[in-house]
């Protein structure tokens, strides 16, 4: 019951942050320590999957077994408590107090860049190279857009049924992607505002054919991520990293937040917002070192569980 209700309150930590654009989910699950369980979880599942669509009952089953559901379900019930509980208190604060709180989240996304770090087992300047050329490409692809809203980035107005199934394939990516917002990446494929209206406006149908993209789109992704941390688990460790870091253009506190990607000096009420990237920084790897202590892990014993999931 204990674990249990600690791994609610994992899923309430990446739920929280999937509503904010610009911050993944899959960052908290990478410094909450259960990333590698999410995704051998997530794996399993679509392995399932695939086999049931072949009509191979017998191996569908099995599969389903392997799926460590007493990890999925209470992550699940936390995601969705916290985009239901949250949701409008974050979007007043983001409102409200735009700068400050992606203060807040650029300090987050900061430490757990350290954390994440920290699991590499040979820390070679290759694996520089890799993290720099991730970091880059997503610094520069965020750029293209200077805004991270519906109310900045034009939007679809009437999309086809095909456009939600592609929109909900490449966002839930980002679930299992430390460093990329599931919630940006439709604001950048201008679906941000049709989605949103679907849910609002509890079109079935259009939500269906959403989810059904994020369960194709889940269940391909999640085979190749899985390949690869078994087959080259630095290399991807590397470019996770990278993309942690490169996302931080759209975390940038000036000038508007989260709502931009924008640039500028710092101006305003600086000391509130650097204290609270400090504070975010050291919330995460005060967590992380606590975490590690309370376990008694190391960080030998956490790349092993990453590449053997």
């Amino acid at each position: 019951m204990r674990a249990a209700a600690l791994t609610v309150l994992r899923g309430f930590c990446m739920g929280a942050a999937d509503i904010v654009p610009g911050v993944s989910g899959g960052t908290v699950a990478l410094v909450l320590g259960i990333y590698h369980r999410l995704v051998a979880a997530i794996q399993a599942g679509s392995s399932a999957l695939r086999h049931l669509v072949k009509l191979d009952r017998s191996g569908g089953v099995r599969r389903l077994r392997e799926v460590e559901w007493a990890l999925l379900i209470p992550l699940l019930c936390g995601i969705l408590l916290a985009v239901l509980s949250l949701s409008h208190l974050l979007e007043e604060l983001l409102h409200d107090h735009p700068v400050p709180m992606a203060g807040l989240f650029l300090g987050l996304v900061a430490g757990s860049t350290v954390v994440a770090w920290r699991l590499l087992e040979v820390r070679h300047p290759s694996r520089l190279v890799w993290l720099t050329g991730a970091a880059v490409l997503l610094f520069v692809a965020l750029g293209v857009s200077e805004g991270t809203s519906e109310e900045t980035v034009t939007q679809a107005a009437d999309p086809a049924l095909w456009a939600f199934f592609g929109a909900g394939a490449v966002a839930i990516c980002a679930m299992i992607l430390p460093g990329v917002s599931g919630s940006f990446l439709l604001v950048v494929l201008g679906m941000y505002g049709a989605v949103l209206g679907a849910v609002n406006d509890r079109d079935l149908v259009v939500v269906a054919v959403f989810a059904f993209g994020c369960l194709v789109g889940l269940a391909v992704f999640s085979q190749g991520l899985h390949w690869a941390l078994n087959r080259h688990y630095d290399v991807v460790m590397a470019m996770l990293i990278g993309l942690m870091v490169g996302s931080t253009r759209v975390l940038w506190p000036w000038p508007a937040g989260v709502d931009s990607t924008a640039l500028e000096a710092p101006e305003g009420d600086v000391a509130v917002t650097v204290a609270l990237v400090v504070v975010g920084f050291v919330v995460v790897v005060g967590v992380d070192l606590l975490s590690r202590r309370i376990e008694g892990r190391t960080v030998a014993d956490e790349a092993d569980e990453i590449r053997q999931s």
